[in-house]
């Protein structure tokens, strides 16, 4: 794409005719979310923009570090974002065009905001559904089974794969970490080795839904890739999962630890807020599909569904306690009664504010960062260097080990800002790659940056990176899977 260039327009995908349970989800043209074009003044060779792009550089140098600085990641992308901006900003004032960088700015914020919004309400459902103690119950159930280290191996992964796709990847490998911690009795080998195994395993399973990970859930409201043409990824997906699995399940011993017991009974209304969480999801679906609107509205709509929920379990909590309290009067279960003294009223904003706010500020400031890099004509640049220089397979296939490196998050943004000219099939490509690359190392996703502070001590950046070539190896089989699966795809562009 030359520089200065306006970029091009966004690719609509094209109606496909078929039955109504298709049709629902088959209609998702592209309703674009703004993205922040390269601006009118050539910015690459100033002083201001290799300035933007020493902030940008010294500010994800901080990122990278975040583990042993102990500095959390927004801080820095924050200042990088509005330093750059400033930057832009003052050019374009001395240039005598304000207005152009202001529009820039708002619709690389409106972009943002779709985001955060979609996101904000998809982690108040997660913390609402950790209150309600639906993840302990699914805790306690796999420790008091007694399952062996191999069972326990394949079961955490499993679960990894199957629930990535809907409560995202990170929440996933933390809910797993901590039964593999809580059962495996200090077990370095085996915690580390089943630690990297959720880690690709939840990787893998958030690559083929739009809500398994930010990525995709960026390239699903930017309209590159319908909400069911996701699951073309499910096999090559499975693959990169299985590879590694199968082969660090070899040195995984086959005893079993010794049982323990730990009685969790839900709270009330655990199970009604797991179906209002899927008729959220389902709403968010119908919004851009039937009505071609993003799907934020429905997720905001969801979260209207779950605050009036909220109002019903606070209203109905004395009658609630006093049928419990009777209840447990006759049975003489003391326990229970005393426990009956301290439930809370459940409070929806509550979960809101236990929002993962960290992540979502280093979102903003990635997304501001990388939207003003490209308004100064970088992004331009890059996709000349890669599109241009490389075929776009091999391009992606590239971004996926940068991903590995970099957050998979600013990747895609620059790739979605970029827009080069692919085929369908190359989309699903590269939201196959940034999604799976990051679990080539334990930094390389946010999954595995976590579970490196919730196993510390045992799944470390040295023992991951031991199974990286195993990792690797699952990484090109699934990309080989999908290019054989999805060959069609890559004939059809828009």
């Amino acid at each position: 794409m030359p520089t200065g260039c306006p970029a091009p327009a966004w690719p609509r995908i094209p109606r496909r005719p078929g039955v109504l349970s298709s049709a629902c989800l088959a209609l998702l043209l592209a309703s674009p979310m703004a993205h922040a074009a390269t601006g009118s003044l050539d910015l690459t060779g100033s002083l201001a923009g290799v300035a933007a792009v020493t902030l940008f550089v010294l500010a994800y140098a901080l990122v990278m570090g975040e583990e042993k600085l102990q500095m959390r990641k927004s801080k820095p992308v924050l200042v990088a974002a509005g330093l750059i901006w400033a930057l832009i900003g003052w050019v374009y004032v001395q240039a005598g065009m304000p207005e152009e960088s202001e529009h820039a700015f708002r619709e690389t914020l409106l972009e943002f905001t779709e985001l955060m919004l979609f996101l904000l309400v998809a982690m108040t459902y997660i913390n609402a559904l950790e209150e309600r103690r639906v993840f302990d119950a699914l805790r306690a159930w796999m420790v008091h089974k007694g399952f062996s280290y191999r069972q326990l191996f394949w079961l955490t992964g499993g679960l990894a794969f199957v629930i990535s796709p809907v409560a995202d990847n990170l929440t996933t490998a933390m809910l797993m970490c901590a039964v593999v911690i809580k059962v495996a009795e200090g077990d370095r080998h085996f915690i580390n080795l089943a630690c990297i195994n959720i880690v690709v395993a939840a990787n893998a399973g958030g690559a083929f839904s739009p809500f398994g990970d930010i990525t995709t859930l960026m390239v699903w409201q930017a309209g590159m890739v319908a909400f069911y043409e996701f699951f073309a990824l499910l096999v090559p997906s499975l693959v990169n999962f299985l590879i590694p699995a199968v082969m660090m399940s070899l040195f995984v011993g086959n005893r079993t630890p010794e049982g323990i017991e730990e009685a969790v009974e839900l709270k009330r209304g655990a199970r009604r807020i797991i179906a209002l969480f899927l008729l959220t999801v389902a709403t968010a679906v119908a919004c851009h599909s039937l009505l071609h609107l993003p799907p934020v509205l429905g997720m905001m709509t969801g979260l209207g569904y779950l605050q009036f929920f909220g109002y019903y379990l606070r209203r109905s909590l004395p009658r609630s306690l006093a049928r419990k309290r009777a209840r447990y009067t006759r049975l003489g279960d003391d326990k229970k009664l005393a426990q009956l003294g301290s439930v809370v009223p459940f409070d929806v904003f509550n979960r809101v504010a236990r929002a993962e706010w960290d992540t979502l500020l280093f979102f903003y400031g990635v997304v501001m960062c990388v939207g003003g890099l490209g308004f100064m004509g970088y992004l331009g640049l890059l996709s000349e260097a890669l599109y241009g220089g490389l075929d776009a397979t091999w391009a992606n296939i590239v971004l996926g080990l940068v991903s590995a490196v970099i957050d998979n998050i600013p990747v895609m943004f620059a790739v979605l800002t970029m827009q080069p000219e692919m085929s369908h099939g190359h989309w699903l490509l590269i939201t196959l790659t940034a999604g799976v690359g990051g679990s080539l190392l334990s930094i390389g996703s946010a999954a595995g940056v976590a579970l490196m502070g919730q196993a510390r001590g045992y799944y470390t950046f040295a023992g991951h990176l031991r199974w990286t070539p195993v990792i690797a190896l699952g990484y090109a089989a699934s990309i080989a899977t999908h290019l054989w699966l999805n060959a069609g795809s890559f004939r059809v562009f828009g």
